[in-house]
């Protein structure tokens, strides 16, 4: 931690954290700039490693489904049982009896192949689920369908068209589920691409542009005005304000000048610096971030999905209900009934509904989300938001606006305030740093008349300085007053103390040698925040906020918030910590970032919530972007997810309260009274359960998730 009164500089004097250097199994590859734009645009084949969808890619379930699709139209119009079931008659010619048995047999070996592979894993790892549900029933179907084709047995079990339709609802709701998946390699690609390709080395001789790659500690580099830092140093000459806000998530520069310590990744924004390499590499405080990165990926939770839970009670349940359904109809001495009642109850256990009932609640979840401003870019997130405890708010940038603002004017010896202001905002005009703005945009707003100013020049670390009617005037901090050696008036020190000890910035003005007044700058709250905080604490939410200011300044945001927990002076590599430490309290957590510094922590929290103005690291480790930078756009998504959850459970209801009645009913439990489901009618009555979620999702749309609405 810096002293505090250091941290009063002018012009984002603020305190500057260091992330701490790490090892990687892999430095950040070097010319990597695009790399992560490249990898968003190919997200179709992003290819996944773990769960039942391992080794698929989103092509993979789209080819797949609309060729399938292609091939089930004729499989439908001329199959037997549709045409019996529709009343009508299809065109009959050679071999139009064998369409729907060669191209049924074509869907089965291409379009469920996913299914069969997936089946079998699932066998092997004796964890039965979605995959091996869908791949005995259309292993059932396609293997009835041929004995009935081949006029083997006498059996009627035309199943080709359910075969065809299955498959193809069931690539259909693989594909809706993998779009809605996010990739976790898009925000090492991002990292990555903060550092540039190539570096001006100094040598006994004058300079030459090397790769990244060939930097060693020791080296002495130069980084020109708008340069990106190659790799970890220290300042040896020069001074330039950086721009560090891909590192800390800090909107405003921070002067850096000889002995300071730079950071790769970040922008040398007015001057040229000589920086001696300290770190270069898999040592690099950005490479210790990405490894943080990948270290909490690896950490999230594989949550097993809602339908994989309900298909692995569908699949012992069918399975139990076909193996009772064969030997009690093989003891009352009918096998030709065995085999049909059987093949009927294993085809209709897997039904149409389940596999669209949560890929599509999701589809549409994400849909009204981007309406109001919220990327869902992972589905778990959706599901997980409604069990959460506490969000967790970074506050520069998230709860506030990263933007100074000026908050209070205070004069010496019965001074005018509207004259200091219009003082300082004059020496201010010609400067275009954020503080300099917000002086000016305040003395416009209370309409000030502002004299003339003339031979600008700015004081690296300490202040402006400009000429006034002949005087010269200084607008600066406290290392100003130091350097022209001038003391504070008692008469304004009671005002600046209080406002420091609230955590502000404080610029005083000097007018030849003589202090006239001083003004505090405060990052400004945004008015959204407090609405947001209160939304959250109604609905059973804690609220927490985390920052590297110091405390005075953290507690000042959260008590005028109403935050019930606060995390101040966090290094940026624990903010990770923090989340971890929450957690280990038994607290599920959302994490709302919109630096670099903050990516570890959104990828270990429950759900990661990037602002979406935030960098593209950040976005890229959260599971939900908020497009905007309104914190009440979190509420839309605890409400979108508890509804959503409803609207699943309501879907895998039906869906799986149709199998338990009609398993039965296919299996014949009362025959004896005459009720038979026979497989025809059941296919179908399968078909309509579709219909039933679908339009039950369909509901999610009068949801009402616009951010200003919240209550």
């Amino acid at each position: 931690m810096q002293d505090h009164q250091d941290m009063q500089q002018p012009h984002g004097g603020h305190e500057h954290h260091q992330p701490p250097t790490g090892t990687l199994t892999q430095p950040p590859a070097h010319g990597a700039s695009h790399a992560h734009h490249g990898a968003q645009a190919d997200d179709d084949h992003t290819v996944h490693t773990h769960g039942q969808h391992a080794g698929h890619s989103t092509a993979m379930f789209k080819n797949r489904f609309w060729l399938t699709l292609a091939l089930a139209v004729p499989v439908v119009y001329f199959s037997p049982m549709m045409a019996h079931l529709l009343g009508y008659m299809p065109p009959e010619f050679p071999g139009s009896n064998w369409i729907p048995p060669v191209l049924g047999t074509v869907i089965f070996l291409y379009g469920g192949q996913p299914f069969l592979k997936g089946g079998v894993q699932e066998l092997k790892g004796r964890t039965p689920g979605m995959m091996l549900l869908i791949g005995m029933a259309i292993t059932v179907a396609f293997a009835a369908s041929w004995v009935t084709s081949l006029g083997i047995g006498g059996f009627d079990l035309d199943f080709w068209w359910e075969l065809a339709l299955l498959v193809a609802i069931m690539l259909l709701g693989h594909w809706i589920e993998m779009r809605a998946l996010g990739s976790a390699q898009g925000a090492l690609d991002a990292l990555a691409a903060l550092l540039p390709d190539e570096a001006e080395r100094i040598t006994d001789t004058g300079t030459e542009t090397v790769p990244v790659s060939e930097l060693s500690p020791g080296d002495l580099v130069l980084v020109r005005p708008g340069a990106r830092m190659p790799a970890d140093g220290s300042v040896v000459d020069g001074q330039a304000e950086f721009d560090e806000s891909m590192i800390t998530g800090e909107s405003r520069t921070v002067p850096r000048g000889p002995g300071d310590a730079v950071v790769a990744g970040t922008v040398a924004t007015d001057s040229s610096v000589r920086v001696r390499v300290t770190a270069v590499g898999d040592q690099t405080a950005l490479a210790g971030i990405q490894r943080l990165v990948e270290e909490a990926q690896a950490s999230s939770s594989r949550a097993q999905a809602l339908a994989d839970r309900a298909a692995a009670f569908l699949f012992y349940f069918a399975a139990g209900a076909g193996v009772l359904t064969f030997i009690a109809w093989t003891l009352l001495g009918s096998v030709p009934d065995a085999v049909t009642r059987t093949v009927t109850v294993l085809v209709i256990a897997c039904p149409h509904a389940l596999g669209l009932a949560i890929p599509l609640v999701i589809a549409i979840s994400t849909e009204q989300a981007a309406r109001a401003g919220v990327l869902i870019k992972n589905r778990m997130a959706l599901e997980r938001m409604r069990t959460i405890d506490v969000v967790v708010f970074d506050k520069t940038g998230t709860l506030t606006t990263g933007e100074p603002e000026l908050k209070d004017v205070a004069v010496a010896d019965g001074g005018d305030n509207d004259a200091v202001l219009a003082l300082a905002a004059a020496v201010e005009s010609d400067s275009e740093h954020p503080v300099a703005r917000a002086i000016v945009r305040a003395a416009k707003e209370r309409n000030l008349t502002l004299p003339a100013a003339t031979g600008f020049t700015s004081l690296t670390g300490r202040g402006v300085r400009a000429s006034v009617d002949g005087r010269t005037v200084h607008v600066g901090g406290p290392a100003l007053l130091r350097e022209l050696g001038v003391v504070e008036p008692d008469s304004l020190a009671a005002s600046t103390r209080t406002w420091m000890d609230r955590g502000a910035a404080v610029l005083h003005v000097v007018d030849d040698g003589r202090v006239l007044g001083a003004v505090s700058m405060e990052d400004a709250v945004r008015p959204e925040s407090r609405q947001a905080v209160q939304a959250l604490q109604r609905r059973g939410v804690k609220v927490a906020m985390v920052t590297g200011d110091a405390h005075q300044v953290a507690q000042a945001v959260a008590a005028d918030l109403g935050i019930d927990e606060v995390f101040a002076e966090v290094l940026p590599a624990d903010k990770d910590k923090k989340v971890a430490e929450l957690q280990g309290r038994g607290m599920k957590v959302a994490m709302v970032g919109d630096g670099v510094n903050d990516s570890p922590a959104l990828a270990r929290a429950e759900v990661g919530i990037a602002i979406g103005a935030g960098t593209d690291v950040a976005v890229e480790s959260a599971g939900v972007v908020l497009a905007g930078n309104d914190p009440r756009a979190v509420l839309s998504m605890v409400d979108l997810s508890r509804a959503s959850y409803r609207k699943m459970w309501q879907n895998l209801v039906w869906a799986t309260g149709y199998n338990i009645l009609s398993v039965p009913l296919a299996a014949g439990v009362l025959a004896f009274a005459g009720v038979v489901l026979s497989p025809a009618a059941g296919a179908v009555l399968m078909s309509a359960s579709t219909v039933v979620v679908a339009l039950n999702a369909q509901l999610l749309r009068r949801l009402k998730l616009n951010p200003s609405e919240v209550q």
